[in-house]
């Protein structure tokens, strides 16, 4: 299928889901702060944006991101202000943990937490970078310019992420449900959550 070094690739791949990243941070913050359901809804938001991205970088357009730095930067203040937006929002809340008590409260939150996650990703310029630097190391010279092999390669990559994002909702997520009947220390958690998402737009703003 035009990849290299199928073996090296997989444990790289592993490696890199292992190592902590602004996704990561932000998908622990959102199972601890709101539960698991809200973690598995924003990691498949994540993992879609990141499928969204192997095919821009299939397609060369990640390339053009990384040539442009007008493009590179309308993106990454993009994110930033995403981030930051929600951070602001979390913090200025007098509100707990989200407790649904109806399908339509459950069917809102699980589509705000799938885009928040699809967002997140999607206006990070590190993930397309990653991708266009890392996927062609493994690709044979004579099938560089097959968009096959990247998507491929970008397949596994979400697979493997969402399986150690699954993994990482279901620990994170039972803090939350330890903590759920008590308002104020939903308010205070809300709060520093949202804390936590203004830093992150604000290093994704002068990274």
């Amino acid at each position: 299928m035009g990849i290299e070094n199928f073996i090296a690739f997989l444990v790289a791949t592993i490696l890199f889901v292992l190592t902590p990243g602004i996704e990561t941070v932000f998908l622990i913050n959102k199972s601890i702060s709101q539960g698991r359901k809200s973690g598995v809804y924003t990691s498949f938001g994540l993992n879609t944006g990141a499928l969204v991205h192997t095919l821009f970088g299939a397609l060369g357009l990640s390339i053009m991101v990384a040539k442009s730095a007008l493009f590179f930067a309308l993106i990454k203040y993009l994110g930033a202000a995403y981030l930051i937006y929600l951070g602001v929002v979390k913090v200025m809340s007098q509100k707990g943990l989200i407790t649904e008590t109806n399908e339509e409260q459950k069917k809102n939150s699980a589509k705000s937490n799938f885009t928040s996650g699809f967002i997140t990703n999607i206006l990070n310029p590190k993930v397309a970078l990653f991708f266009i630097a890392f996927f062609p190391q493994f690709i044979s010279p004579k099938e560089i310019e097959n968009p096959v092999p990247f998507i491929i390669m970008g397949v596994i990559y979400a697979v493997m992420t969402t399986i150690w994002y699954l993994i990482l909702t279901s620990f994170a997520g039972s803090f939350s449900t330890k903590i759920k009947e008590n308002e104020k220390i939903g308010i205070r958690l809300n709060k520093v959550s949202g804390a936590i998402f203004v830093l992150m737009g604000l290093q994704i703003a002068f990274m």
